[in-house]
């Protein structure tokens, strides 16, 4: 009835912007926005800079503007579902992580859902900047499609932007390279953590942030929770609780930042993915699936052929299953690959169930030692 009335109807994030005087710095991709806002979040403070951290991963933007100043900068998750519905959002610098399948219970294929992304940067100009992937084909050609400055972030390329070096974290820009750290010294794990650390570099050198209180923040960061997090071990098996890992692509680097043979827990309400593609990663690191959720079947008759798996009823089961298949030096590993909304109320209790019947076998453990 508001259309029928001429009444305009706007999304959160756009009714934030037109309130906001501060600007926006906007986080999307498929995998790590939560963890490259956080850690945003926290070089902008480390360097004494009014920040307001808000979206998809916690308090609304709107919800914010009572704390929001005009020296204040705002950096903000936005999804998929956010950037749909956009006409006037226009953040300072747009971020764009990664593109893998995703959501597809919601955008009919892959392109809308690249579309949905690419509305972060559609009324950026040549003041603005982006800031993309240049490891990911689909994001390095989005170069085009931006009227903003553009900086790339990578692993495998020295780029103007961001970019490791052996394994040294570096930053390139206005003609000047420096040695920020050793990945060594980051507390989080993982070839993608190093890629979220890659894509903070450059919204920080963007924003003038001097490389000491950048390189602190960097390896102060201990990461989310849920989002490959050690939890403990039990005679020598780690226990990793990588509960927001929703997707293929996800697992799959959780997989890669594993060292040790991996007994995987998955599944949980299917979003559409491909699980087939995950075949070859699954192969190399793990020696045994335990499934859970309405996936199951689909799961198993993906993957059967390259892993042997059990299927269980309960997070609970599955972790003891897990465990009594797991021996001293592999890793159990919670990383569904599926939405929790089958089984749980969302990720964060998916991860704490997980991790509450690892601690009930500790503890069963301990006392029988």
């Amino acid at each position: 009835w508001a259309t029928e009335d001429g009444i305009p109807i706007i999304s959160e994030i756009e009714l934030g912007y037109l309130c906001c005087g501060a600007p926006i710095v906007a986080i999307t991709g498929t995998n790590g926005k939560s963890t490259v806002t956080t850690l945003i979040g926290e070089i902008l403070k480390k360097a004494g800079v009014d920040v307001v951290v808000c979206g998809n991963l916690g308090n609304p933007f709107c919800d914010e503007m009572p704390n929001i100043k005009s020296n204040s900068i705002v950096v903000l998750e936005v999804s998929s579902f956010q950037l749909e519905k956009v006409k006037e959002f226009k953040p300072y610098i747009s971020v764009l992580l990664n593109i893998s399948q995703n959501h597809f219970d919601r955008h009919p294929d892959l392109n809308s859902y690249i579309n949905a992304k690419a509305q972060i940067f559609r009324n950026q100009n040549s003041s603005d900047w982006t800031i993309l992937n240049y490891d990911d084909e689909l994001l390095r050609e989005f170069k085009g499609k931006t009227k903003a400055n553009v900086l790339y972030f990578s692993r495998t390329k020295k780029i103007v932007g961001a970019y490791l070096d052996s394994n040294l974290l570096v930053i390139s820009a206005n003609g000047i390279e420096q040695i920020l750290c050793d990945i060594s010294e980051l507390k989080i794990k993982g070839g993608h953590n190093v890629e979220n650390a890659l894509a903070s570099l450059c919204v920080a050198t963007t924003l003038g942030i001097a490389p000491q209180h950048i390189t602190d923040a960097v390896k102060d960061f201990k990461g989310l929770e849920h989002r490959y997090e050690y939890v403990t071990s039990i005679d020598s098996i780690d226990f990793i609780n990588d509960s927001k890992s929703t997707t293929v692509l996800s697992t799959m680097r959780a997989l890669e930042a594993c060292d040790r043979p991996v007994i995987l827990i998955a599944g949980g309400k299917d979003k559409g993915s491909d699980f087939r593609k995950a075949r070859s990663m699954l192969a190399s690191k793990v020696k045994s699936m335990v499934l859970i959720g309405t996936s199951k079947g689909k799961i198993k008759e993906d993957l059967r052929s390259v892993v042997s798996i059990t299927e269980a009823n309960s997070m609970e089961e599955a972790v003891k299953i897990a465990y009594f298949n797991a021996v001293e030096g592999d890793a159990v590993l919670l990383s569904p690959m599926c939405a929790s909304f089958d089984m749980f109320k969302n990720f964060e209790e998916r991860g704490k169930v997980f991790k509450e019947a690892v601690f009930k076998i500790k503890n069963g453990y301990l006392n029988n030692t």
